[in-house]
């Protein structure tokens, strides 16, 4: 699955996104309201010198949030640093990163949803008083230690705030949700990679690229790059929209941006299950695949471009999703 090149997950091969991020949140493309908003929060926290309230973001993979966080810090003047829910097991652990921060710092959490329950409810009391209560010693001697903590920001991200405890999601003064990507917006995107990496692409070729990147700029910068390999052994080294088209074409991405994996998932359910509807645990047991897995990854653009919907009974292929399969809909045989 991690092997797929339109996965919205981040791959081991997505170094060059560091590079292509943006510093301010002026060169932040997208996101309009989202933007529009943080950055009067930014200017104001700055003008009462103060630290910026905690903020969440939350959306699909790929869309920007780790980008964002690292802007809030280049705008607040701030030192960032990051650490993933999931390593994150022991108090102590959450002790030593909190304990290492200063003045102003932000604090950068990726799949906050997946931190333990007992380091969450540690984490009220850092959040609101800036302050670190924990338990150290074995059962029999155990005792109580406070560390005053210096303001700092935290910023969560998470593809699953439904996941989050309310008492963690009301610690958040700035909560934002990211959205898929206009064709236009990752246009502008594209054409910015471009420029960044100094390969000149045609706007055929662009608009080409930006159809079939599922609405996530992840996708769309790594399709880019894949394009120009092909761009660099095949042609001049421009990217024009011949050279776009048969690149994606052996890459196997339509122009929807469906590959074999997802054309795999509609599949199932009509061969399998006549369409649906079907339980999500039925359908990731016959194409064997976790269950989080289709809901993080497969579903969201599926349910994005109506080729699946969600009904109380289960997963549903629609009328639009047999057209474009070229495959004829029960309804339509009687």
């Amino acid at each position: 699955m991690d092997e797929r090149i339109i996965t919205n997950k981040e791959l081991k091969t997505d170094t060059f996104e560091t590079t292509l991020r943006p510093d301010s949140i002026d060169e932040y493309i997208g996101q309009t309201d989202v933007k529009e908003n943080i950055k009067v929060f930014i200017e104001a926290a700055k003008m009462r010198d103060e630290t910026l309230d905690h903020v969440l973001l939350y959306g699909p993979p790929g869309l920007g949030k780790t980008t964002l966080a690292y802007i809030i810090a280049n705008e607040m003047n701030s030192n960032i640093k990051t650490v993933s829910g999931p390593a994150i097991e022991k108090s102590g652990d959450l002790a030593a990163i909190l304990s290492s921060l200063e003045i102003g710092d932000i604090l950068f959490i990726d799949e906050i949803h997946r931190i333990p329950r007992f380091i969450e409810e540690i984490l009220y009391s850092a959040l609101e008083d800036f302050t670190l209560d924990i338990i150290v010693g074995s059962e029999s001697s155990t005792r109580n230690i406070k560390i005053n903590l210096p303001p700092f920001t935290l910023v969560g991200a998470t593809t699953r705030a439904g996941d989050l405890s309310s008492p963690l999601r009301d610690r958040f003064g700035i909560v934002a949700k990211l959205n898929y990507y206009t064709n236009d917006e990752l246009l502008q995107i594209i054409k910015r990679t471009s420029r960044v990496l100094n390969i000149e692409i045609v706007e055929e070729a662009a608009r080409e690229l930006a159809g079939r990147s599922r609405g996530t700029p992840r996708i769309a910068n790594r399709l880019f790059k894949r394009v120009r390999d092909f761009a660099i052994v095949m042609g001049n080294g421009s990217i024009d929209k011949k050279i776009t088209i048969e690149a994606l074409e052996r890459l196997k991405v339509d122009k929807l941006g469906l590959d074999d994996t997802d054309y795999q998932l509609i599949k199932a359910i009509i061969d399998r299950f006549n369409g649906g509807p079907v339980g999500i645990e039925a359908v990731a047991s016959s194409i064997g695949e976790e269950v989080t897995t289709i809901l993080d990854v497969y579903e969201p653009y599926l349910l994005q471009i109506g080729f699946l919907k969600r009904t109380p009974r289960g997963r549903m292929v629609t009328e639009k999703a047999y057209e474009h399969l070229n495959i004829v809909s029960p309804n339509k045989l009687f």
